[in-house]
């Protein structure tokens, strides 16, 4: 949560109080430029992600959470609501028994702290309503409202919810032996009109979400092994939180005592009885099955948790523990449930990991508790049996809850955030220059939560051009490249246009850095190294390059243009390295993205904990170089370990000042940038490339003195615009992929939806006059 959500909901309130300098279709303050939209799509539609707005800027925070906990709420109220609609029944019980999905092992193990995660709670009780209207031949434009918004919020969660709606109606009309057979079929054909009109009134969110996951950087997911029999059965016990590659399923000891007392209860139909069971056997099975594991996931293994859809399972449990609970369970009934709870709880402990005692507590306290609060409902003791098991439920989800939640990280310092944000706001020059917030200080997403303009971005949907992009230019970068860094070197800086930076005292250093946009003559240049790449981008040479001399023993392996293998240092033998020779008091400069262990140079030593390709470590200064011109590298590898083959370089840094005032003598006079679009004024007749301190991310349509709209060229990974013979004005548009495409198909929707809305009324106005 203090990672990725609350900074994109500060940001989000920074947009709709006006203090930011995106807009939704783009964020200029992350990764030196990304699209916003699809994390507005992905992350920020949960309807109660908007309440952040009415609450100030520094309670973002209790916000989020307060959004997490209202749609708790609303998926408890909407599955007690549909769980009347299964059978009659007291509201009081269908309440505490959705109070158990409400709280389902998913919810604080897996989901809590993101809300459009949380609004997949919602979307499973709110789509089985929706097919109930179908069922009933109800309000079909209701119905499909409905579908529309459980998809709007996070399309992943609602598809599996609606795969799992689906799943319970099919099983609805099986046990319907009343109904006929063709009656059957066109409940289907209208729950299935009822989810395509209502998803295609969702489609931008569809289409701009697949765009932009097939844009992202890759990564490669963790597809989970077949878990045993009895790791699985412990994700059903309260309380027990299961270790990653483990479905978290609980639903709460009463629901549980339900669930397993079904089969024995004689007053529920044998074919209901037995069509809960099986469903829930085949839902439980299809979520560790690899064909059926990726068709609850929209065919994509998910990023993260790879169990993202097993509340559908904990609303499938629980509206079988309804089922059992509406014919009030006898005697019999409740001892075949609790025998079935004492061998779920044996074959649990035989599993390969502990049941926590907090899961034994709840079982021997609460078990006892539940069977004698149900025997109190049949002599129609009901008053006290419902307090008793409200008093068991809401005891039991308090501490089930409390001792599977654990702090995944330490939350950001509000005061520091707002000393930040306050002197990130004075310095900024956007977009005569970037103020980048630096390092890392509270977040991965700093530049959300406090200003500014950096490289600092961790999204699902980071753009694989900027990651490539900032990691070919010397940033460091973690998950895969997922969660991109800013430029930490004098060089880096200035190729991305960073004119002030947020240093550790929580104060804007400036720094000298060419405007956003550049003009650069054609020339032919080597960019076989990280060095050679930026030397590129300035025009001029400012490193002297040396090529490295081994030492050790056993010496770094030299394996040509691929780089050099590091042997792991000997425990009784000094660590392997490199001499190089550059000019007396330059700065030398470290690169080895991939190296893990301790690196030493004349300036001391720092630690590197690189691993491919996962984290990638960004330039490094090694200190100034001696007198006699000689720096000697020593690489502590901790495993086995690969640097490039020229891992070293010596920055002249008059030569760099003198890059940077050539580069704004010949750039842009003024540079304009609106929400999602950014214009330069050049010096008359500017002639060859313009070249834009932004990755060239798919979407972006530049003109040149108001010509023609054209797809830009890439300059190192760069945004470049040919100019030709001379220009003297230059802008580019940014478009969101796939979003003109999801409009078209909403609009088909919208249009059928208005139309059969049109009809009914029609329709009903006909049979009222006649």
């Amino acid at each position: 949560m203090g990672e990725r959500v609350v900074p994109l909901h500060a940001h989000l309130w920074d947009l709709v109080h006006g203090q930011t300098s995106g807009d939704l279709l783009f964020n200029w303050g992350s990764g030196y430029g990304v699209p916003f939209l699809p994390d507005l799509f992905g992350s920020l539609l949960n309807p109660f992600s908007w309440l952040v707005v009415l609450f100030p800027r520094g309670w973002v925070g209790p916000a989020v959470l307060l959004a997490t906990l209202l749609s708790i709420g609303l998926a408890t109220a909407l599955m007690t609501v549909f769980l009347g609609r299964l059978h009659d029944g007291s509201p009081w019980l269908r309440g505490l028994l959705a109070v158990g999905y409400g709280l389902c092992g998913w919810v604080p193990a897996d989901a809590a702290g993101t809300p459009a995660r949380m609004w997949g709670l919602v979307s499973l009780p709110l789509l089985c309503l929706a097919f109930d209207l179908a069922l009933r031949r109800e309000r079909w434009v209701l119905g499909a409202l409905a579908v529309a918004a459980a998809w709007a919020a996070d399309f992943s969660t609602a598809a599996t919810a609606t795969l799992g709606a689906a799943l319970v109606l099919l099983l609805r009309l099986a046990l319907a032996a009343g109904r006929p057979f063709g009656e059957r079929l066109r409940a289907l054909g209208r729950a299935a009109a009822m989810t395509v009109v209502g998803v295609g009134l969702t489609a931008p969110v569809l289409t701009v979400g697949f765009r932009s996951g097939a844009d992202a950087q890759p990564v490669t997911v963790y597809r989970p092994g077949t878990p045993g029999l009895a790791d699985y059965l412990a994700g059903t016990l309260p309380g027990q939180l299961s270790e990653r590659g483990l479905p978290n399923v609980f639903i709460g000891v009463l629901g549980l005592l339900l669930v397993a007392a079904l089969p024995f209860h004689r007053a529920v139909p044998w074919r209901e009885r037995a069509g809960w069971w099986v469903l829930l056997v085949l839902a439980a099975s299809a979520f560790v099955w690899r064909p059926t594991f990726l068709t609850w996931h929209v065919a994509t293994a998910p990023e993260g948790n790879p169990y993202r859809a097993t509340f559908v399972l904990s609303g499938l449990l629980t509206m079988a523990a309804w089922s059992c609970l509406a014919r009030r369970p006898d005697l019999f009934a409740l001892a075949g449930g609790v025998a079935g709870v004492a061998v779920v709880a044996v074959l649990a402990a035989q599993g390969r990991g502990p049941v926590r005692p907090v899961s034994w507590v709840l079982l021997g306290v609460g078990v006892p508790l539940a069977v004698a609060a149900l025997l109190l409902e049949l002599p129609r003791r009901r008053r006290e049996a419902t307090a008793a098991l409200a008093f068991l439920v809401l005891a039991g989800s308090s501490w089930t809850t409390a001792a599977v939640t654990v702090p995944r990280g330490q939350v950001s310092d509000g005061a520091g955030v707002r000393a930040a944000r306050a002197a990130v706001r004075g310095a900024d020059r956007w977009p005569a220059g970037r103020t980048d917030p630096g390092p890392q200080r509270f977040t991965t997403n700093d530049p959300l939560l406090i200003g500014g303009e950096g490289g600092a971005y961790d999204s699902g949907y980071l753009p694989a051009v900027t990651a490539q992009t900032l990691h070919a230019l010397g940033a460091g970068w973690s998950q895969q490249g997922r969660q991109t860094q800013s430029m930490a070197d004098p060089v880096g800086q200035a190729l991305l246009a960073v004119s002030g930076v947020l240093d550790p005292q929580l104060t804007v250093r400036r720094l000298a850095a060419p405007p956003l946009v550049t003009v650069h003559a054609p020339t032919v240049l080597d960019t076989s190294s990280v060095w050679s790449r930026r030397q590129a981008l300035l025009g001029a040479t400012v490193y002297r390059i040396p090529v490295p001399e081994p030492f050790g023993s056993p010496a770094p392996a030299d394996h040509g243009s691929s780089g050099w293998s590091v042997p792991p240092s000997p425990p009784d033998g000094g660590p392997p390295g490199f001499t190089v020779s550059c000019a007396p008091g330059s700065t030398a400069y470290f690169y080895g993205p991939w190296f893990a262990g301790t690196v030493t140079g004349p300036g001391g030593g720092f630690t590197s904990t690189g691993r491919q390709n996962a984290t990638a470590m960004p330039v490094r200064p090694l200190g100034t170089v001696p007198a006699d011109g000689l720096v000697r590298l020593e690489l502590r590898a901790t495993a086995a370990s690969q640097v490039p083959a020229l891992p070293v370089a010596c920055l002249d840094e008059a030569a760099l000042t003198a890059a940077v005032q050539r580069l704004t003598a010949t750039g842009a006079v003024a540079v304009s940038a609106g929400g999602h679009t950014i214009s330069a004024r050049l010096p008359g007749g500017s002639a060859a490339t313009a070249v834009f301190a932004l990755p060239v991310v798919p979407g972006w349509r530049c003109a040149v003195d108001g010509g023609p709209e054209r797809a830009p060229q890439s300059a190192e990974g760069l945004l470049a615009v040919p100019l030709g013979a001379g220009a003297s004005r230059v802008a580019c548009d940014y478009r969101q992929p796939g979003l003109m495409a999801g409009l078209a198909v909403t609009a088909a929707a919208l249009a059928v939806l208005l139309t059969v809305l049109a009809g009914s009324r029609y329709q009903r106005r006909r049979l009222s006059r006649g």
